[in-house]
């Protein structure tokens, strides 16, 4: 039977998709900006048909339906990285989350967390019956590997990007044709802490670099000071739009880097159309699944290799909470420490960690004596190497307690300065 016979044997209507779903179901959804939202959509209109499906993904773009009150009878959310959409479900008793690093995802789908059903988005098939995964390899890709059952959106508007990012039509077991423009992540705003934080940042960053960048703010605020450096290479579980940028005035090439040299290796994307039309069909961008981009093992062999991820409270021992605030979940722990392992075993390798000084418009401090109660420590302070807020850079690796907490003092806003040095000096008996 030819791939043609295959795809059209195996074309449905995405009512008729879903209602392959069973109560009790685990369904995997598709990452971020590759959620497939129509099929999504279909299988809420269905509920009335399931109890107590299960659904498990990161980041939700969607409109997240299934979580809403009065949906519990029929859903129930597994949150592997707490989104916005889903936030209040999962502190609100609705749903659950599950702590996991990025990178191990992919294998807690084949053990503890076996999928019954995978709803993916993918391009139209090639000559040779391929679809590409698009924006979204990361844990996608695996879970449609894994999974017992595939339903597949297949969407014109997904770019077909290179590297491990195609499955063959064979191995989809139903196609439901829905074209739509890939959901869009516009730029954050970019303040004046965002732009001193992001100088900094850039000031850790030399010629030749290989780069882990989050999103957000502060880590498109670096990217507005790299501008002078020169052969920066990309490694990174994701990027947007910045990015491109840079790729086009000549900053980055990825000449140097010492894994996947001349390529832009990246797990998922996240941004615009511009960022879209870019990865299109270009071999500089090669995506794979995150057990591979994220695997501290596979990072560390990129020398000179510089992550850059945000925080929400750092501890003067250099305890890094970047999920929670106190017992409530906002987020989860995503590549981050995937990233600071990989890089501290990388030749000549630094893990930065970048924050304004302060939330709640100034009010508290994200420098703090001790971790607000019951707060994640996602990064140890055996791990933490950088530190950087608005007023500067605190090294931490290699340095005692004592230098520790001075260091970030000295980073911390004036206004809570005086607060942090009497604790400093209640617990170290000294003065600061």
């Amino acid at each position: 039977m030819s791939w043609k016979e295959i795809y059209n044997e195996r074309l449905l209507t995405a009512e008729e998709a879903v209602k392959k779903i069973k109560s009790n179901d685990r369904v995997v959804i598709g990452h971020a900006v590759g959620e497939p939202s129509y099929l999504v959509g279909k299988m809420v209109e269905n509920k009335d048909q399931y109890e107590n499906v299960e659904i498990v993904h990161m980041v939700a773009m969607g409109k997240g339906e299934y979580v809403q009150p009065g949906m519990e009878k029929h859903f129930r959310h597994n949150a592997i990285f707490v989104g916005g959409c889903t936030r209040e479900a999962v502190n609100g008793g609705r749903g659950d989350y599950t702590p996991s690093f990025f990178y191990e995802l992919p294998e807690l789908f084949k053990s503890s967390l076996p999928i019954d059903v995978a709803l993916i988005q993918v391009t139209p098939p090639d000559e040779h019956g391929y679809c590409s995964l698009g924006v979204s390899i990361d844990y996608t890709k695996s879970a449609a590997e894994s999974a017992n059952m595939v339903i597949a959106q297949v969407n014109k508007n997904m770019p077909r990007t290179m590297g491990d990012t195609f499955l063959h039509v064979s191995e989809i077991d139903c196609f439901v044709e829905y074209s739509a423009p890939i959901i869009e992540l516009g730029p954050p705003k970019i303040g004046e802490v965002e732009k001193a934080i992001g100088e900094y940042c850039a000031s850790l960053v030399s010629d030749g670099d290989t780069l882990q960048l989050g999103i957000g703010a502060i880590p498109d605020a670096v990217l507005l000071f790299l501008k002078n450096k020169k052969d920066l290479g990309i490694h990174s579980e994701m990027f947007s739009d910045g990015v491109v940028e840079l790729v086009e005035e000549g900053v980055i090439t990825n000449k140097k880097k010492t894994l996947h040299p001349g390529k832009m290796v990246v797990a998922f994307l996240m941004g615009t159309k511009k960022l879209y039309d870019f990865v299109n069909n270009n071999p500089m961008v090669e995506m794979y699944p995150v057990n591979y981009v994220n695997n501290p093992i596979v990072i560390m062999k990129n020398d000179n290799m510089v992550s850059i991820n945000s925080c929400v409270q750092v501890d003067l021992m250099g305890q890094v909470c970047s999920e929670s605030i106190g017992l409530k979940q906002i987020s989860g722990v995503g590549g981050q420490v995937d990233f600071v392992r990989g890089v501290t075993m990388a030749k000549n390798g630094r893990s930065i960690m970048a924050m304004p000084s302060t939330t709640a418009n100034g009010t508290v401090s994200k420098i703090v004596p001790i971790l607000d109660e019951g707060a994640a420590v996602t990064t140890s302070r055996n791990d933490v190497d950088y530190i950087v807020t608005e007023y500067g850079i605190a090294h931490l690796k290699g340095k005692t307690l004592k230098e520790r907490a001075a260091e970030l003092i000295r980073i911390a806003h004036p206004d809570f300065r005086e607060g942090l040095k009497k604790e400093y000096e209640k617990r170290f008996k000294i003065k600061c």
